[in-house]
């Protein structure tokens, strides 16, 4: 079998968990995004999901993904997927990120939002940008900060402080449950908060949650976007030179 077979049948049986999920929770699969984490995997990996229908890809390192994206593109010159930053954000990686980033996942301090909105900026007005840029707020379930993460209080005032950004978009909320946790007791948590942020936000739609081991769990408490890594592409490799 080669990779793009592998690549196919994978995603055949991740496709047909989410359509269980969301059939078991009584939800259309349509309504959840499905974004390849493709951290680790090279550029070609990538390629093969584009042709096989994935329209999201996420990555967890700026570095690795600022190459990537570029490779994917040079790989598929008409193919247009959307990339999503799903790792935690260092301020001084805002510059590079709005340079190839659809969406940040992992917003999660006002300083971080502030370094992403005056990036964005520059972009668009320099013409490496065409567009806002999508962000969710990352919220934190474990109040682990070596995890990252806004604790939840805090979560309504950063998301009043974001709104408020010319060049950004508030999207929605994200977070990863907690290690070693019960997942449905998390992800309940989480979808109360998001449903909070919604109400004060109405763009803020998302709530991006679930990963290979967790991702049923987070459907039945309302996850519209899983982050899938393993079960889709396997063992991680080593990243694209």
């Amino acid at each position: 079998m080669n990779r793009r077979e592998e690549l196919a049948a994978a995603l055949g049986r991740l496709t047909g968990r989410i359509e269980h999920a969301a059939a078991e929770a009584g939800r259309d699969p349509k309504e959840i995004r499905l974004v390849a984490v493709t951290k680790t995997f090279p550029a070609q990996d990538a390629a093969l999901l584009v042709d096989l229908g994935v329209t999201d890809l996420g990555e967890n390192r700026d570095q690795e993904a600022a190459a990537k994206v570029v490779q994917v593109r040079e790989l598929r010159p008409l193919a247009s997927p959307r990339w999503h930053m799903v790792g935690r954000l260092q301020r001084n990686k805002a510059r590079s990120v709005v340079g190839w980033a659809d969406v940040v996942q992992s917003v999660d301090s006002r300083r971080l939002a502030d370094a992403l909105d005056g990036a964005a900026r520059t972009a668009i007005d320099t013409g490496r940008r065409q567009r806002p840029l999508d962000v969710l707020l990352q919220a934190s379930l474990d109040g682990d900060p070596a995890r990252g993460g806004c604790p939840l209080p805090e979560l309504p005032a950063l998301a009043d402080h974001v709104a408020g950004m010319p060049r950004l978009r508030l999207r929605g909320v994200m977070a990863v449950a907690p290690l070693g946790a019960e997942p449905d007791g998390a992800f309940a948590t989480l979808q109360r908060a998001a449903a909070e942020l919604r109400a004060a936000h109405p763009t803020a739609v998302e709530l991006s949650a679930g990963m290979t081991d967790d991702l049923e769990a987070a459907i039945r408490h309302g996850s519209t976007c899983v982050r899938v890594g393993t079960a889709l592409l396997g063992g991680r490799r080593l990243a694209s030179p």
